[in-house]
């Protein structure tokens, strides 16, 4: 398993100023944001407005910090917050944010349609995983710590580091959240 500490990380700021991005993880591991074919990030957004075009990818987000926010996908709007269940909706449908009190904290996971799909659960209490067509997971601990045990190799996450573990290195893992946790399931279009 591939440790992702959060300390190892850097916020980038948007173009219009509206917030920064924190890569988490992306693959290939030196993809540009043009040629990914999977990213999980998470974005400060501190003010109202349009959500970046990504052509071609699927996305969910996850509220992880503040009161939420309501967001227009093309002509459907929904409103999500920390309690709410993963949004999913197409990166290349106009999509824009008007913010409910203030600055949040989101989770985003971005996959090439065609290449690589994913879903995003989150734990709540000790789980056994299995990989089952899935390629890789991503286990992202929030508020608090998190245990984490591939085949006798244990690790313990602290608030927003993550680890990555691939299908080929073992086919169970164990996750043993304290507080919110995320799992990452990523499937490669041509095992999904």
């Amino acid at each position: 398993m591939q440790i992702l500490r959060a300390s190892d990380r850097h916020a980038m700021p948007w173009k219009n100023g509206g917030g920064s991005t924190t890569e988490v993880a992306i693959g290939p591991a030196d993809a540009s944001l043009d040629a990914f074919d999977w990213r999980i990030s998470m974005a400060q957004v501190a003010s109202d407005g349009p959500f970046s075009s990504f052509p071609g990818i699927d996305r969910t987000l996850v509220v992880i910090r503040g009161d939420g926010m309501e967001l227009t996908i093309g002509d459907q709007t929904a409103v999500v917050d920390c309690e709410s269940k993963p949004l999913n909706f197409p990166g290349d449908t106009p999509t824009t944010a008007r913010l409910l009190a203030g600055e949040i904290t989101d989770l985003n996971v971005m996959t090439r349609r065609g290449r690589f799909g994913h879903r995003v659960i989150r734990i709540t209490h000790p789980m056994d995983c299995r990989f089952d067509g899935d390629d890789v997971a991503i286990v992202l601990s929030l508020d608090g710590t998190t245990g984490v045990t591939v085949s006798n190799e244990q690790t313990t996450l602290q608030h927003a580091d993550a680890v990555m573990i691939e299908a080929h290195e073992t086919p169970t893992f164990q996750v043993n959240p304290a507080g919110r946790c995320y799992l990452i399931w990523l499937s490669s279009a041509l095992t999904a």
